[in-house]
This record gives C-alpha cells, sequence and structure tokens, in this order.
C-alpha cells in the first residue's frame, strides 16, 4: 500500500510537469511593456478594459500566466496549470463571435459579467470538473471530480479566467504547506522560509502578482496566516456569506467549528472590489450554503465621524515576536493620529475559549485525519504530534498535567483535555462556545467597539522545517475568530527589521523566557530576526458576524492611516 502513495504521488508530479512542458513557449518570455501596464490595472479598470473590448482575455492570460509560471518556478505553488481550459467558457465568445447579429445579445452578456477577465486561481480544495482535489492526499490522484463546485460556475458566468490551482499541505491542518503529492511551497520574500498554511500555495501566487484573487478556505487562519507570512490582503467572512458548498476536506461532517471561504489579493482595493462584486451576483442562488444578505453601503472615510478600536496585545498564551509587535504597534499609533480611540481590549479569556476550540477540533481524536491518508503518506509534525498526543492514554496525560500544573498550567490543561469525546461531552463544549460568543458579544458592545485589532500570528514567515516547533497552537490569534464566527481581515504593515527587531543576545536564558510556557518557548526558539529581515508583517482586523463590508472599510481606514503617517506599506516586486 505504501508503494501505491509512492506511485500516486509521482503520477501526479508526472503530470503537473507534462502540462509545464506543454505550455505555449511564451509563457516562459518576460512580459512585454503592454503586458506589464495590463498587469498593473487594478481589478475594477481590467473587467472595464475587457468589456470596452480594448482587452482581451488571452492578453490577460499572457501576462498572468507567465506570472504564474515564475511564482511556481521560485516557491512550487501550483497543483494544476489550467491556462487553456479557462478561456473555453461562453463568457468569452465576443472575443471570437464575427457575427454582428450577435453582437446584441454578445454585448448584453458581457454586461452580466462582473469580473470579466479577472484572473483567479482556486485552492486545491476546489472543486472543478476534470481535475482532481486532492487536499494534499496521494489516494486522490488520478480521481477528477465530475462536477464544479457552485463558487466555480458562478465564477465562470462572472467571466473569470480560472488559471490554477494552488497547493496545500497535506489534510489542511498545518503551519507549512508541504505534502508528499507537491512537495514544499516556500516564501516569494525568502525561499529558506513558510508560506504560511493551508493556502501557502494562493499566498504566494497572489504575492508574486501570478493571480488577481485566490479563493482561499479558512479554519483556524488558512488564508489570514499566508497573507500575514506573504505581504498580501485577506478576508475572512462570517458562515453563510461567501459560497462553499463543492470545497473538500478532511472531516467531513464536522461543524462545530465551520471552515469558510476566505478570498485573497494583492490589493486591497482589489478585495474589496471582489466581494462586492460576488455578493452582487446573489451566491444564494448558486449555492444553498449561503446567506440571501446584499451587499451592505458602508463608508467609514466620508462619514468622518472617529472610531473606537480595541487592540489586544496578546492572547494569554503566546506574545508577539517584535517584529509582529511592531506592526500592531504602528497601526495603532498610526490610528491615533487620526483622532481615532485606540484602548486595551481585555475580552474573557482567549486561552479558556481556544483550549475549548482545540478539543472541539480535535473531538474524534484526530481518526478523520489520521485515516484519511494511505500507508505510507507522511503527516506534518505539528499534526502528527497533536494526533500521538491525543492517542495516548488519559492516564499518562494526567500524569504529565500533574506534574506540569504549577510550571504551565495553560500546557497541563491541554494535555489532559485532548481526548476523544463522547456526543454528550462535544455537545457540552458546544453549548459553552455559545457561551462565550455570548459574553464577547457583551463585553464588545458595552466597550461600543468598532473594530479590535491584533496580530495574525506571534512570528512573521517561519524558517522552512521548523513548524513543529512553532507547533499549530500558535495560530490561536486567528482560530479564536474562527470560534467566534466573526468577520476578520488581514493586511501588510511592514517588513522585519534585523536591528529594530532583534531579541536581545541573552534571551534564550532570560528569566521572561524561563516563565513562559511551552508553546510559547517553541515560537520563540524559531524566531530569529536576523534571518527572517525583509519578510512581511501584517496585522489583523476583526468586527462582528456578517460584518465584511464594514471590516473591508476599517482595512482601508488602516491603510489610510498609515500612509498619512509616512508608514505606507509598499510591497515589492518578487518576480
Amino acid at each position: 500500500m505504501s508503494s501505491l502513495h509512492r506511485r500516486a504521488c509521482a503520477l501526479k508530479q508526472r503530470e503537473r510537469q507534462a502540462q509545464i512542458d506543454a505550455l505555449f513557449a511564451v509563457y516562459s518570455q518576460p512580459l512585454s511593456k503592454k503586458e506589464e501596464k495590463l498587469h498593473a490595472l487594478p481589478l475594477s479598470r481590467l473587467v472595464s478594459e475587457c468589456k470596452s473590448g480594448s482587452v482581451a482575455p488571452n492578453d490577460v492570460l499572457s501576462a498572468y500566466g507567465k506570472k504564474t509560471l515564475r511564482a511556481h518556478q521560485l516557491t512550487n505553488c501550483i497543483t494544476d496549470f489550467m491556462f487553456e481550459e479557462a478561456l473555453e467558457i461562453p463568457a468569452f465568445a465576443v472575443y471570437t463571435s464575427t457575427s454582428e447579429s450577435d453582437a446584441g445579445s454578445v454585448n448584453a452578456q458581457m454586461r452580466d459579467c462582473p469580473l470579466l477577465g479577472v484572473p483567479i486561481s482556486l485552492k486545491d480544495t476546489v472543486n472543478i470538473a476534470g481535475h482532481d482535489t486532492t487536499i494534499g492526499l496521494s489516494r486522490f490522484v488520478n480521481h477528477p471530480v465530475p462536477t464544479s463546485a457552485p463558487l466555480v460556475r458562478m465564477l465562470q458566468d462572472a467571466g473569470a479566467i480560472l488559471h490554477a490551482k494552488t497547493t496545500v499541505p497535506t489534510v489542511l491542518i498545518a503551519i507549512e504547506t508541504e505534502s508528499d503529492v507537491f512537495g514544499r511551497t516556500s516564501n516569494p520574500y525568502n525561499t529558506a522560509h513558510s508560506v504560511g498554511a493551508s493556502t501557502g500555495g494562493g499566498g504566494a501566487l497572489v504575492a508574486c502578482g501570478g493571480s488577481k484573487i485566490e479563493i482561499a478556505t479558512d479554519l483556524a487562519g488558512s488564508s489570514r496566516i499566508p497573507a500575514h507570512f506573504c505581504g498580501i490582503y485577506g478576508l475572512k467572512g462570517s458562515v453563510g456569506r461567501f459560497p462553499m458548498w463543492g470545497t473538500v476536506w478532511a472531516m467531513p461532517g464536522f461543524e462545530s467549528v465551520q471552515i469558510v471561504a476566505a478570498p485573497m489579493a494583492g490589493s486591497l482595493a482589489d478585495l474589496e472590489e471582489f466581494w462586492k462584486r460576488m455578493v452582487a451576483m446573489k451566491p444564494w442562488t448558486y449555492d444553498f450554503t449561503c446567506v440571501p444578505l446584499p451587499w451592505q453601503k458602508v463608508d467609514l472615510q466620508i462619514e468622518g465621524r472617529k472610531l473606537k478600536w480595541g487592540v489586544i496585545w496578546e492572547d494569554g498564551i503566546c506574545e508577539p515576536s517584535p517584529a509582529c509587535k511592531r506592526a500592531l504597534s504602528l497601526v495603532a499609533n498610526a490610528l491615533k493620529l487620526q483622532g481615532h480611540e485606540v484602548v486595551e481590549f481585555s475580552p474573557p479569556s482567549i486561552s479558556d475559549l481556544l483550549t475549548l476550540g482545540y478539543q472541539l477540533v480535535f473531538s474524534d481524536g484526530g481518526v478523520q485525519m489520521r485515516d484519511i491518508g494511505l500507508p505510507g503518506e507522511t503527516l506534518n509534525p505539528p499534526l502528527k504530534g497533536t494526533i500521538d498526543l491525543l492517542a495516548l492514554p488519559r492516564f499518562m496525560k494526567n500524569i504529565i498535567g500533574y506534574f506540569k500544573r504549577a510550571t504551565d498550567p495553560f500546557y497541563a490543561t491541554l494535555v489532559k483535555t485532548m481526548h476523544p469525546k463522547t456526543v454528550l461531552e462535544e455537545r457540552d463544549l458546544v453549548a459553552r462556545r455559545d457561551q462565550f460568543r455570548a459574553e464577547w458579544h457583551e463585553r464588545w458592545t458595552e466597550e461600543h467597539l468598532d473594530f479590535v485589532i491584533l496580530v495574525p500570528h506571534p512570528l512573521p514567515a517561519l524558517e522552512n522545517g521548523t513548524g513543529e516547533r512553532a507547533s499549530l497552537i500558535s495560530a490561536g490569534y486567528t482560530f479564536l475568530f474562527n470560534l467566534l464566527d466573526y468577520t476578520a481581515g488581514v493586511l501588510p504593515v511592514t517588513f522585519v527589521d534585523k536591528l529594530t527587531d532583534s531579541l536581545p543576545p541573552d534571551f534564550m536564558s532570560s528569566p521572561k523566557y524561563k516563565g513562559m510556557n511551552a508553546i510559547a518557548q517553541g515560537a520563540y526558539s524559531v524566531y530569529d530576526a536576523e534571518k527572517m529581515h525583509g519578510l512581511p508583517c501584517g496585522v489583523q482586523i476583526a468586527g462582528r458576524r456578517m460584518e465584511e463590508e464594514k471590516v473591508l472599510e476599517g482595512m482601508k481606514v488602516i491603510e489610510t492611516a498609515l500612509a498619512l503617517a509616512g508608514t505606507p506599506f509598499v510591497p515589492k516586486v518578487l518576480v
């Protein structure tokens, strides 16, 4: 059976290489001046140019195809190259039709295509007919799905160019993007570092300019951590706001913490335009999981009122590293300079909520994720370590917890509670989750907050292979908002500076380090400002449920404040 796994991996890698070899030679050439101008167009302008006929979809594909191939060569971020078939949709009939009698119907069709000519990539969890949906597993290789997800049909009706699928880690739950099927995906800013997970391939591709929009998914930061690591923008909506039916993951049927779609983009303007145009297409008519909620007009900047921002400086488990804390401070100070009220927010215990959340995610003892792969399939070390912990006899975990309770109460509690749950135990956890949601709502309302800001992760992009030391638990800053079902976005703020963001030379022997819990010590053991120099650092902004429009506006307020403070984020040209 392990040989079956190896053969499937080799087959998929040969298939991908064959796709690359079959690409037209033009995709290996540099962008022309015309293509560079086309590539620089924002989403709204690109659609207008395509509708006017001054830009053809094949011109768009030529420019973005070149960027996609370069991005893959640099980072290993693509699972499927779908360049030619991306143009084989009815929305592009106008560019091949020569019949004048069809002109009226063609023009009407174009008016109904709000994403005409927009290159969009799909995480390898989204079903698209004729292609595998592997979620990084060899068992799904050479099993092309027969039907596309409603989201894919919706994007095709909108005139989007669906040109690539992007890499994910094995079974998705990870902090680095690596699988036996596709290998490791690296950070385009520094290929010795991680892109995050699980939408790592999409993060790398968007950062390299190979796609306008990546269709990501998010259970515990799977889109927001790659956005933070790769210096791009992302927005996780609430359950039901964006189409999700027809996406695959390793725990079907699990509802206690629901996975959601979370688009990513290279600019905030593109991200907002995409969300607005998608909701205008009435996604609930395509996907039964969507709430029939039209786009709400929110314009906080024209209103001119000053906003109240709550800052969460740490989650009680792992204090942000100097680089990430500095990014958060830059945002808080920039907002204050514009007259906004910025206060420290002390919500109900985050560590207690996260402990509850980890129990929910692994309430089956990790069986679904452990057993879904073929024999010989490699699980990423952080996930394997968690599953191994779950498999320990409870009396052993109680002993570990007993001896750790005085020096590391968080880890002691986590170890003792991480075991398979009965139906009644899981229902009790869900009831407690809802109590936390009620308490957060009450605290947020009492303090009259518009938004909460915090880091997306305590670290910048990890060095490759260090995810086990950083651990899955370090994703608590993002997982928090999946448990609450709050809207949360990430935007880039600054870059790591090896001088400003370094730890003291004796930090690892300091009382502060020795007083940290095991999770924080593991995270700080991989923090190295010199190695991380030049990597992006972002900030996370959260609103309440179904506040996607408001959070996007809040992201614009932050971006404007940073520019007025003289510290705008300027992305680098990577390929």
